[in-house]
């Protein structure tokens, strides 16, 4: 009997396939048949089931020196999602050393047994480092446990380390069996049942260290507790006036240390990858007079604990205060985090991409077949892809290898495309002085829509590079309003120093559209004389976009290029995956479910019902219901009536009965016009008398406040510069005889992140996708991600499964984002 064809294994959509296993419980032989993508059938993997149990799983956190936050997801998600299966799930506890161990090491777990562990750091199972496990009398010890049991699927959460020890206990799974058998410690019938063992691997580590993904598991959250210190050493540093430099993690990756640089516009940054070359203690004070020079009173270096020399000597922060304060006389502090990065609250991303991440581990197992190589599950761009475990284990040797030979510049490739991406924009924003010879075209930006966080980030990145092509750039005050009354100066390179960490908008915006204003734009745009424009905002950016494109058959003087950059917390401009300000959003709202759902443990058996921002748009909703374990989340996008809100009751009607006596409910602000907050809350405080009762929280505002996240900044700073790029070619095309002239599609353009790719779409080419009355997108990719949250709060639901999954394999540049 054939199994059905699954989808391709995306972040976006693995979870639709969990459907399918659920129809293998009916399967009387246990055969599971796996279809190519050519079609053709390969052999059958016989399972042993057992009752309604497709597979046993056995889930490990396995790290030789520490966890990381979001763990605690990928081990939730991975038990919810086998339970879901029918499998029956195992926690190891204390890693590898439990798998030698066994006895109460090896425990059942069960769906209550995960609950309340999205806001825990490190992880709730156990993580310890193995001796034993390092010799084959201690795997043989592990086999034999795991025989027993009848457990033949392994998910190890670790590093590369981890991960390469799995795939050792894999490869030699036939000979520890038969060694047990020859030693009488499990029957030939035993080793036949048990006959090959599936490995899949999800990779945790704050260094992001393991090539292939983008972004480990713990990344993320550790990038928060830097950002934290950043700002908060800043405040200090400039009241005094002094230098500081930051000591983060990365004795073998430069990750952490690059993009906290980046994210804060540090002055330098030393990282294992790239070192600096031969008289850097030269550039380096040079380069901090300088910037005192230009009036500003603080210095940042970061540096990352494995920065070294060409000459491979190791470069300290101590070595490098004494060198500042030698040379320059500067008041100069230096700042160690140590493993202060490694702890805390896991981040909105990181609960989601381990969450993401087990789910589709679970589906990799169950496809597996015995000539499938272990793999690990990896995120590239906005994709999860399933790798070769080795490839991936030998490409991040790869990188020590051509470290230690001096190939940095292979090194720096080798890390990925996201790596790169990031190093190069870094230097291009930070090392490089502005040009002697001017280009005489002056660049205007303006912020349009709601403030958000990050948009000072891109703000500040669009200037810095355009002064970098030698462009002069123009500041619009108060957005179209702006331009049309204009309220419009210069902007210098250290009039947007510290921007990336501020919140908001430093330029001003407003909601005003350009249509009522065309004349009066066109007229300052010719007195101004404004050659290019970036516009970033949100919906009304994008769609003023399209008025001004729409205005140029009358208006000669609008005919130059023009470059959107979403940016909003509502996340619903067409042409982009991500929006900048939605992650900051999105944090705030999970972290302020964690306290309510804290709340609500404490007093049990009651419900929270929480309003989100995002207009029509249900992105918020759900990436925050899925990051903080929520029941439901009503959308828009997703029509619902009464007998859904009436299943909901019952499904939390049954949730008292458990020992998880509580409940969180989240509401798009406008996913239903009859069908309000005050409505829901109502319903769910009738129907739910003398079980639980209700409390209500509309978060408003704040959700578009606060300082931007490392992601936000990040984001803010490679869209900003990277469309002052793509200004400077588009206006080479469009110089003639003398003047710029653009009045084509493609010089009118939204820069957007599209799955694995940052890409430049014409405005005019995104309208047939666009829902002008909602303001929205008419398709959106995490649509398709919420099953998973649905899935994890135990809910059956069925689920398209018509795609098939396949291995990729690595390759040398990888996705474009990296956080």
């Amino acid at each position: 009997m054939a199994r059905e064809t699954r989808p391709h294994p995306q972040l976006l959509s693995v979870e639709t396939r969990a459907a399918t296993c659920l129809s293998q419980r009916n399967l009387s032989k246990g055969l599971f048949m796996c279809q190519t993508s050519k079609g053709k059938m390969v052999h059958p993997v016989k399972v042993e089931l057992k009752g309604n149990t497709d597979f046993l799983l056995c889930v490990s956190t396995q790290n030789a020196w520490s966890c990381f936050p979001g763990m605690n997801a990928a081990v939730r998600a991975t038990v919810r999602v086998g339970l879901y299966t029918g499998a029956k799930v195992y926690f190891v506890h204390e890693g590898y050393q439990g798998l030698v161990d066994g006895a109460d090491n090896i425990r059942l777990a069960t769906w209550e047994s995960v609950s309340m562990m999205l806001q825990l750091g490190g992880t709730v199972i156990g993580s310890a480092r193995s001796k034993d496990f390092r010799t084959r009398e201690g795997r043989m010890k592990a086999a034999g446990n795991l025989v027993k049991l009848g457990i033949t699927n392994l998910c190890v959460i670790g590093g590369d380390g981890s991960l390469t020890g799995a795939n050792e206990f894999r490869t030699e799974w036939s000979g520890l069996l038969a060694d047990l058998v020859k030693a009488g410690k499990i029957t030939n019938e035993e080793a036949k049942k048990s006959s090959h063992l599936n490995i899949v691997g999800m990779v945790g580590s704050i260094d992001n260290d393991f090539c292939g993904t983008d972004m480990t598991i713990g990344t993320d959250s550790a990038l928060h507790r830097i950002i934290e210190v950043v700002d908060a050493i800043t405040t200090t540093a400039q009241s005094h006036q002094r230098t500081f430099i930051l000591e983060v993690m990365g004795r073998h990756c430069g990750y952490l240390a690059l993009v906290t640089a980046q994210a804060c516009g540090a002055d330098w940054v030393f990282i294992p990858e790239m070192p600096p070359d031969e008289g850097w203690e030269d550039h380096l004070c040079r380069r901090l007079a300088n910037q005192r020079a230009r009036g500003s009173r603080l210095n940042v270096i970061i540096v990352a604990e494995g920065a070294m020399s060409r000459a491979g000597q190791p470069i300290t922060s101590e070595q490098i205060k004494k060198l500042v304060t030698d040379r320059l006389g500067f008041d100069t502090r230096t700042t160690v985090l140590g493993h202060v990065q490694r702890g805390g609250t896991p981040s909105a991303f990181d609960r989601i991409l381990g969450s993401r991440m087990g789910v589709e581990a679970v589906m990799a197992l169950l496809e597996a077949t015995p000539d499938t190589p272990a793999c690990v599950v990896s995120l590239s761009g906005n994709l999860a892809v399933r790798l070769p475990l080795m490839e991936c284990v030998q490409v991040t040797k790869d990188v020590t290898a051509a470290m230690s030979q001096g190939r940095f510049d292979e090194a720096i490739k080798l890390r990925g495309k996201s790596f790169e991406n990031n190093w190069n924009t870094y230097k291009l924003l930070a090392h490089i002085n502005p040009p002697d010879v001017k280009s005489n075209i002056n660049v205007a930006l303006l912020n349009i829509g709601a403030p958000c966080a990050g948009m000072n980030a891109a703000v500040r990145s669009a200037v810095r590079m355009g002064i970098i092509q030698g462009h002069n750039m123009l500041a619009v005050h108060d957005g179209f309003d702006g331009l049309a009354e204009g309220q419009i100066e210069p902007i210098t390179w250290t009039s947007v120093s510290g921007w990336t960490g501020k919140g908001g908008s430093m330029l001003g915006t407003k909601r005003t559209l350009p249509g009522k204003l065309l004349e009066e734009i066109s007229q300052n745009i010719a007195k101004f004389n404004i050659h290019a424009l970036v516009i970033i905002g949100g919906f009304e950016a994008y769609v003023g976009g399209l008025e001004l494109v729409q205005a140029r058959e009358k208006y000669e003087e609008i005919c130059i290029p023009i470059v959107v950059i979403p940016a909003t917390v509502s996340n619903n401009v067409p042409g982009s995956d991500f929006s900048i300000g939605a992650d900051t959003a999105l944090n705030t709202i999970t972290s302020t479910c964690d306290r309510i759902k804290q709340s609500a443990a404490g007093t049990k058996r009651r419900v929270f019902i929480v309003e989100t921002m995002g207009g029509y748009c249900g992105y918020l909703a759900t990436m925050a219901g899925l990051a903080a374990g929520a029941d439901a989340a009503y959308i828009f996008e997703e029509k619902f009536g009464i007998r859904d809100l009436e299943t909901n009751v019952e499904h939390l009607v049954e949730k008292m009965k458990t020992t998880v006596k509580r409940g969180l409910i989240l509401r798009n602000e406008s996913c239903n016009s009859n069908y309000t907050t005050d409505f829901i809350f109502n319903l769910y405080s009738e129907e739910g008398k003398g079980i639980f009762d209700c409390r209500k929280n509309v978060l408003g505002h704040m959700q578009q406040g606060g300082t931007p996240t490392p992601f936000d900044r990040n984001f803010g700073t490679k869209m900003g510069a990277k469309s002052v790029l793509w200004l400077t070619e588009k206006l080479k095309e469009c110089y003639r005889h003398g003047r710029i002239f653009a009045n084509t599609p493609d010089s009118a353009c939204v820069l957007g992140m599209k799955k694995r790719a940052l890409t430049f779409q014409p405005l005019a080419d995104l309208k047939s996708d666009t829902d002008f009355e909602h303001r929205i997108p008419k398709s959106q990719w995490w649509l398709k991600i919420r099953p998973i949250m649905k899935i994890l709060a135990k809910y059956d639901i069925k689920l398209d499964t018509s795609e098939h999954a396949d291995i990729e394999h690595v390759i040398k540049k990888r996705g474009p984002l990296g956080k």
